[in-house]
This record gives structure tokens, sequence and C-alpha cells, in this order.
């Protein structure tokens, strides 16, 4: 089983150092499916036409990885308890089933590889399988997503541990699946300064996800790099039903080097869109967004 423990830990490392040079959705073709090495040779991360994987390089029975694609034809869903990962079809006992099933009874941590658009993947991990339903056919993944474990590591315990692991497992995927929809729709750039560096790039919500009308669709979003992603969450920046950028009255007020000075000079410009009308920025929702902004900028 050191062995194993090896392994997982230098797939891990190689997805943390990926992440840090591509940001946190990763694509397959050209990256992922290079896999990482192992052992004086190349071990896949995942296997793209299946969704439970064991590497042919492991000696233990459990998984290293599964994926939920974009499009999964199965039932995995996000819930308060954590994700309930369907079972491959077929009888329980079929190899991939029993190779989940071993890292619940290992208490041995994977990766899940959470589809946010057609290729593209979150790798989240260390995630662990903490419970199974056999008359259900599904098994419950929580992530703990805390970097490369360096040392033995174990599933979060009941209580505070786990209920913050479910929670920011859920925070995540719901904004993964988002930036995967509304990013490609901008063409990969802030709206705002145009920057095209996907790990400096976030879909900000123009209505709030908590809200009743805050739905995950790309007209309720705009994608922006952290900056302005930042003002905009903080009423520094606004954008106007007519989609043009609106600094705040203190900001245009002051003087504070050239970082401000920059800030300001999108001061009326237009924001870029996406090319199809659908998929623009809702006008109802930039206009109580909007509101709010004049309300608050001073």
């Amino acid at each position: 089983m050191e062995r194993d423990a090896e392994l997982r830990t230098a797939c891990f490392l190689e997805l943390a150092a990926l992440r840090a040079r591509f940001g946190p959705d990763l694509p397959y073709r050209g990256v992922l499916d290079r896999g990482f090495t192992f052992g004086g040779g190349r071990v896949p991360f995942l296997s793209p036409q299946k969704g439970i994987f064991r590497a042919a390089a492991q000696r233990g029975p459990a998984a290293l990885s599964v994926l939920t694609s974009a499009r999964s034809p199965y039932g995995d869903e996000e819930t308060d308890e954590g994700v309930w990962y369907a079972y491959r079809s077929g009888a329980v006992d079929i190899a991939d089933n029993r190779a989940l099933l071993r890292a619940y009874d290992l208490r041995v941590p994977l990766v899940y590889f959470f589809g946010t658009q057609a290729g593209w993947y979150r790798p989240l991990f260390p995630s662990f399988v903490v419970d199974r339903d056999d008359v259900l056919r599904r098994a419950l993944l929580v992530g703990v997503d805390g970097g490369p474990p360096l040392g033995d590591l174990e599933p979060p315990a009941e209580g505070v541990a786990r209920a913050y692991a479910v929670r920011d497992t859920r925070v995540r995927l719901h904004q993964a699946r988002f930036r995967g929809m509304v990013l490609p729709a901008y063409r990969g750039r802030c709206a705002v300064c145009r920057l095209h560096e996907a790990r400096l790039l976030d879909a900000a919500h123009i209505t709030a996800d908590r809200e009743a009308a805050g739905d995950a669709v790309v007209s309720n979003g705009i994608s922006l790099c952290s900056i302005h992603h930042r003002a905009f969450d903080e009423d520094l920046i606004g954008v106007s039903p007519d989609r043009q950028v609106h600094v705040s009255r203190r900001l245009l007020d002051d003087e504070d080097g050239p970082m401000l000075e920059l800030l300001k000079g999108f001061h009326r410009q237009a924001i870029e869109v996406p090319r199809a009308q659908r998929l623009r920025p809702d006008a109802e929702r930039l206009a109580r967004r909007f509101e709010r902004f004049l309300l608050v900028s001073g």
C-alpha cells in the first residue's frame, strides 16, 4: 500500500503544478492526457471513456480518480451531504464499482475530476468516499481540496470539518460549472480590460446566486479579471444597462498612483460582450445591479 500512497502523492503534486500553470480548470487534450511521472513511466490521471479509474501502475485495489463530465449521463448529484456519485451501470461488484468502494473501505484519497465544459475538468483533491448506498447505487464524495498531501490524510471528521468540506465542495462545483460557461462566451477575456489570461479570470454574477433570480446562466454573468471582479463585487465599478462601465465617484475623485488611474481609465467605456445575443448580459439584471451601484458608490 505504500507504493500506492506514493503514486497518489505524485498524482496530486503534478495536478497542483498544472493548476498553478494553467489555472483551476484543465483541458484533457494536451494537458491531462499526458498523465504524470511515476516509477520511471507515465501514469494516466483518468480515463475519459469511463467515470471510475484505477491505473494499471497501482498495486492497491482502490480507484485513483473519478470524473463527472460536463454532460454526464449518470445521476451524480450535489447535496447538503456532499456529491452522490453514481455507480457504473451493471452489477455493484463489477471492477469499476469495486475500485470506487475500496476507496471507501480503505479511506484513501482520490481525485474528483468535475467537468466544467466539454473536454475540460476541475480536479478536486484530495477527495474521499465517505459513505455508500448500494440500494440507490451511489457513493458519497467529499472534497477537501487543501492542496497536495504531504503525509497521511484522513477524510474530514463529522461536525464542523465535515460541514465545511461539503459546503466548500458545493460552492466550488457550482462556480466551476458557471465559469466554464461564461468564460468561453467571452472568448476567454475580461469584459472590461480584455485581459486574456485564464488564471486571472472569474465568472462574476450580475445577480448573486443566493438571490431568487441568481440563475447560473451565461446572461447572468460577466467575465472579469480578478481586479475588476473584486471592484464589481464591492461596487467600486458598475455596469449600466447599456453595458457601459462606471467608476464610483469616490475613486474618480481620488488620486492614488498609476493602478488607480488605470482603473479610472475604463470609466464610460463599453464592456466587451459575447457575439450571440442570448449570451449577452441581461439588461434587467444589469439595471437592478446598477441601481445598487448608484446607491452605494457615492
